[in-house]
């Protein structure tokens, strides 16, 4: 299941975050990466331990928990501190899969990685190139979004981010561990959950039929939920 998400950020606050990055010192995006995935990999990011990167990436949590959308996809268990990262003209990260496992010394966090998301602070027009590009069941799909919005993926996807050709593409990146450890059954939560939305704007939250969809979401988090 992939999702895109907009408006996670607003143009106000994409622009706050850009300035207080751009001010900021950036090292080698390979310290964060895997044996496997720094073969492939050339960018830079914010240091992961430093104040500006914890400070927003705490916005973003806080953004992320207010999005029905982002929770209705994901139901998330756990969300690791988000990373930001950026790729220059020559830059790229070939294709490579995630971790399946990350660590925080810093709040001892693990988690599993169900869930990757790309939240993008670089607007499209800003740079060439630079598109995700992520391996799903119906073929490769290429994200490139606007700033604020973000797209939300399974982890297990085999991805890569293509060469920039010119410009400055920005973005912050997280995964996430979800209550529903299955992705099979957490997309088919996340239909219900959306075909009850639907029939509730129609005939409102207290239709008979509406009451007992819902029970049936409930009683399905309560069967596969892991927490």
């Amino acid at each position: 299941m992939l999702v895109c998400i907009p408006n996670i950020l607003s143009k106000s606050e994409v622009a706050s975050f850009r300035a207080v990055m751009d001010k900021a010192t950036w090292e080698d995006g390979r310290s964060t990466a895997g044996a496997q995935s720094a073969l492939v990999k050339a960018n830079e990011q914010l240091p992961p331990d430093c104040e500006i990167a914890r400070t927003l990436g705490d916005r973003i949590i806080t953004a992320l928990a207010a999005n029905s959308l982002f929770r209705a996809a994901a139901i998330p268990f756990r969300i690791f501190p988000p990373l930001f990262n950026r790729y220059g003209a020559g830059q790229k990260f070939g294709v490579h899969i995630d971790n399946a496992i990350r660590g925080d010394h810093l709040t001892g966090m693990r988690i599993r990685t169900d869930l990757s998301v790309t939240l993008f602070l670089s607007e499209p027009e800003e740079y060439e190139g630079g598109e995700l590009v992520i391996e799903d069941y119906y073929g490769s799909q290429r994200i490139k979004l606007p700033a604020g919005d973000l797209v939300l993926y399974p982890a297990t996807s085999l991805h890569m981010v293509t060469p920039v050709t010119s410009g400055r593409r920005v973005a912050s990146f997280l995964w996430l561990q979800s209550m529903i450890r299955d992705a099979q059954a957490r997309s088919m939560i996340f239909d219900l959950d959306s075909a009850i939305q639907g029939l509730a704007d129609r005939h409102g939250q207290d239709d008979r039929e509406v009451v007992k969809l819902t029970g049936v979401y409930h009683n399905l988090i309560r069967h596969w939920a892991e927490l």
